[in-house]
């Protein structure tokens, strides 16, 4: 009762001063200057007197416009007199005339008990309208829709039809086996509490954007058949301060309510990052910090006997703040990690199931080609295949289409109405032979799948395509280096053929093969002349990062020089390698080139035309 109470009070102090300004603002607006009011006889005189500059005749009254020099004296600009029932006015109208008086009239519609309605009984009487709708609104309980303490979670109970089950979530197998475990003891509680075990109260599901745990959470659910609240971590905080406590409080007490069930928080980073600790207002954020504080008091609050779990959702673990992940608390992490090659073919199966593919679609070849991708990815891919394949009017979803989706996806759509010069077409095609050749002639580099010098709308002139044979999770010295030799093949190319004359089409190539060389001189200890040491601390999340620009800088002058100097080395070692390869197999560049210049795409098939059959010299020995 006190709480609705103070709701009452909240809404009637607002409502009172958005009254008061709407009158105000409804009042200025009809404002109009107030004229003198004078006598029929003193109106005259002023007419006679040469004092007016205009004079509206309306059907009551006389309403005079004073010159300048009158209004000073009078200290008003409007004059006004009642009309005289029953005299002739023509000779006032005739004197005004002969003093040069504009004379305008005025068709009076509404009286003056109308205007008193619209302008002021009419707004009060609406003020009041919506002052008692609202106030019998907030009357109804923490469920009304002008509480400004309601959860606004979203609630799936059991008798909705949740469809989604762990068959539906493919992809994630680690995680689906750690959450059994919750789905067991939302089903049979009694199971674990015979034996003294307590389930964990919160489950923290950790992961890359587009993984799924969304999904994840919601087959929890529909597995163990149960209410299913779910909330977004920003729709906590409001501009009032306390508003999104109000709101953890009425959740925890619907969750409470519709137990057993599971509370589901999606980007709780948005609320739960680390506090202040009293730094002040520069780096504090009250609201959230309430909220937060609310959280943790109401997850202390509750038994997880009750069968109440809560699960939420983080793409960056690392901003939380600690007392969200102690024990008691969210002290179970389920990592939602990128798939695999497996994972990517079982998500792409899940979601072609709803689509018509043709026997010739090949999922493991498509799973194959999207190293790094997640679920939200590969459901993108799978309905660009479907459109593109409505769009050319085939009954079924072909290899090719899945094949173009991949492309747009990753490289943009195709620029065909681009026109490049012939000159530029041809240094863009040795630019492409170029990776292409030395990915075929370096021993580690994962085998080339297709060669285009088709503009794509991402900016890029052309692209070279590579299909790992296998997934890899370690990378040896190497293999990065053959890496970095790739990346260089384009300017190598240029180099090569032009004399020396590059352009700026390798800018993203060297781009990525510095970082990559820095990287294995300062974070994999590659270098021989720094040693088995890392160089540049991470950076730590902290209110003062990034005002600093050496904040994650641990090592001295002379070292940064070393390091340049050791990334400096591993590139021209690698460029060297490229343009030794490149020189030696000229005679293959220029028929690839050749060839690209006329068809614009090759496939792996056509590549093994041009250079010879597979496993021999004039292929580069890859498989």
């Amino acid at each position: 009762m006190d709480r609705l109470r103070r709701r009452q009070v909240q809404f009637s102090a607002i409502y009172l001063v958005a009254g008061f300004a709407v009158m105000y603002l409804f009042q200025a607006l009809l404002a109009v200057p107030q004229p003198r009011r004078l006598s029929y006889s003193e109106f005259l005189a002023e007419v006679r007197a040469g004092r007016l500059a205009e004079v509206n005749i309306t059907a009551t009254e006389l309403i005079g416009l004073l010159k300048e020099e009158a209004r000073k004296q009078r200290g008003a600009k409007l004059i006004t007199a009642t009309r005289l029932p029953g005299i002739d006015e023509t000779p006032l109208v005739k004197e005004l005339e002969g003093q040069n008086v504009k004379l305008t009239g005025t068709i009076q519609v509404r009286s003056w008990w109308t205007e008193l309605i619209l302008s002021w009984l009419f707004p009060l009487a609406l003020l009041f309208l919506f002052y008692g709708y609202g106030m019998w609104r907030v009357g109804q309980g923490p469920g009304s829709p002008l509480s400004l303490g309601r959860s606004r979670a979203k609630i799936r109970d059991e008798s909705a039809a949740n469809d989604v089950k762990f068959a539906d979530v493919a992809g994630v197998d680690e995680a689906k086996a750690e959450l059994i475990e919750i789905v067991d003891f939302l089903k049979n509680p009694q199971k674990y509490q015979r034996l003294g075990g307590r389930i964990p109260k919160g489950v923290l599901l950790v992961g890359p954007p587009g993984t799924g745990k969304t999904l994840l959470a919601r087959a929890v659910a529909g597995e163990a058949n149960v209410p299913f609240f779910s909330i977004s971590g920003s729709e906590f905080v409001e501009l009032f301060v306390g508003m999104g406590a109000a709101r953890v409080r009425d959740l925890f007490e619907q969750a409470k309510q519709k137990a057993p069930c599971i509370v589901f928080i999606d980007e709780i980073d948005a609320i739960g990052k680390a506090r202040s600790a009293g730094r002040g207002m520069v780096f504090g954020h009250d609201e959230r910090e309430q909220t937060l504080n609310q959280l943790l008091v109401e997850m202390d609050g509750f038994d997880a006997a009750h069968g109440v779990v809560i699960m939420a959702a983080t793409n960056t673990p690392e901003v939380l703040d600690p007392a969200l992940l102690r024990a008691g608390r969210f002290d179970r992490q389920v990592v939602v990690d990128r798939p695999d090659v497996k994972g990517r073919e079982e998500i792409l199966r899940v979601h072609a199931a709803k689509a018509k593919l043709a026997p010739t679609a090949d999922l493991r070849t498509i799973a194959a080609r999207t190293p790094g991708m997640v679920g939200a990815d590969l459901a993108n891919i799978i309905n660009e295949a479907a459109l593109l394949a409505a769009r050319r009017g085939a009954a079924q979803v072909e290899q090719r289409d899945l094949e173009e989706a991949i492309d747009r996806v990753m490289l943009g759509l195709e620029k065909k109405s681009r026109c490049m010069n012939a000159d530029e077409k041809r240094r863009v095609a040795y630019h492409e032979a170029g990776h292409a050749l030395v990915a075929l002639s370096v021993e580690h580099a994962d085998p080339v799948h297709r060669v285009s010098i088709i503009p794509r709308s991402i900016g890029a002139l052309g692209h070279m395509l590579q299909l790992p044979t296998q997934e890899k999770y370690l990378l040896t010295k190497p293999e990065l280096e053959d890496r970095i030799a790739v990346m260089l093949g384009g300017r190598g190319a240029e180099d090569t053929v032009y004399s020396g004359v590059v352009s700026t089409g390798a800018s993203d190539d060297l781009q990525r093969a510095s970082e990559l060389a820095r990287q294995m001189v300062t974070q994999y200890g590659m270098s021989e002349e720094l040693g088995n040491l890392t160089y540049g601390a991470p950076m730590r999340q902290s209110f003062l990062a990034g005002l600093y620009a050496d904040a994650g800088r641990n090592y001295s002058e002379r070292t940064a020089q070393q390091i340049d100097d050791e990334v400096r080395r591993l590139i021209d070692a690698a460029y060297t390698r490229v343009k030794r390869i490149l020189a030696e197999r000229r005679d293959d560049l220029e028929r690839m080139v050749a060839e690209l210049v006329r068809k614009e795409t090759l496939d792996r098939a056509d590549l093994q035309a041009v250079l010879g059959a597979p496993g021999s010299a004039a292929a580069g020995g890859q498989p």
